[in-house]
């Protein structure tokens, strides 16, 4: 009896601890299983994790978003600052010149008349340019004269009375030209004017200018000559 009942008790422990065994290793496996799911949690920002997909994805979404929403933030404020500042500064310099610039007078912003300069015998005329308009205007270069329908090239220019700024005229304000007829000769071919024909640089409308004096003006089509628009008759540079 003894011998039997020592005998089962062995076994009984031998099963217990076969039973005791098999219970570590489950622990052991259940132990290593967090082991591998921490590993995944740490890998899946890096993209390698597959059960954290949607984390990933959410993950990558949120980076696209943030990007996406930085470029456009930074392209659109960046983009739209500098084109409003190229164009404020396109306007600025728009206006600056438009405010700097006067624009050209036409043959209908002046009223043209001629008198004669000095005494007997009349070898000069003056030309005075009115600004008749209602705004500033400038004029540029030289009368463009023709005397005779014989002579149609315009009278020369004498380029020392050539003004070193624009000629601005504000309303109401005057320029003037003078102009050589002849050199007062006897012996000259001088041949009555009693109007002549006047074209502003830039504008092919003819101006009819009645001649000074009852009988008009003797010129001599070989030494006309005349001077640039000036504010003002210059001594020596309007002397020819």
């Amino acid at each position: 009896m003894n011998t039997l009942h020592r005998t089962a008790l062995l076994a009984a422990a031998g099963t217990a601890l076969v039973l005791s065994l098999t219970a570590c290793q489950g622990d052991g496996d259940a132990n290593s299983a967090p082991t591998s799911g921490s590993s995944v949690n740490v890998q899946s920002p890096s993209g390698k994790a597959t059960d954290a997909s949607g984390t990933t994805g959410s993950a990558n979404s949120a980076g696209s978003g943030g990007t996406s929403g930085s470029t456009a933030s930074n392209g659109g404020g960046g983009s739209t600052k500098a084109s409003g500042s190229s164009g404020s500064s396109g306007s600025a310099s728009s206006g600056e010149q438009a405010s700097a610039s006067t624009p050209v007078c036409a043959a209908g912003d002046v009223h043209i008349t001629a008198a004669t300069q000095d005494g007997p015998p009349y070898t000069h005329i003056v030309l005075t340019a009115k600004n008749t308009s209602r705004h500033s205007c400038r004029l540029t270069g030289f009368p463009h004269i023709q005397f005779l329908e014989s002579h149609k090239q315009d009278v020369p220019a004498v380029a020392k009375s050539k003004p070193e700024a624009p000629v601005v005229l504000a309303a109401g304000d005057p320029a003037y030209a003078l102009v050589k007829l002849s050199d007062g000769g006897r012996e000259e071919d001088n041949e009555p004017v009693t109007a002549f024909s006047v074209m502003l640089a830039g504008d092919p409308t003819v101006i009819a200018v009645t001649a000074p004096g009852s009988g008009g003006i003797a010129v001599d089509p070989a030494k006309a000559l005349t001077g640039y628009w000036t504010p003002e008759l210059r001594n020596g540079a309007d002397d020819f």
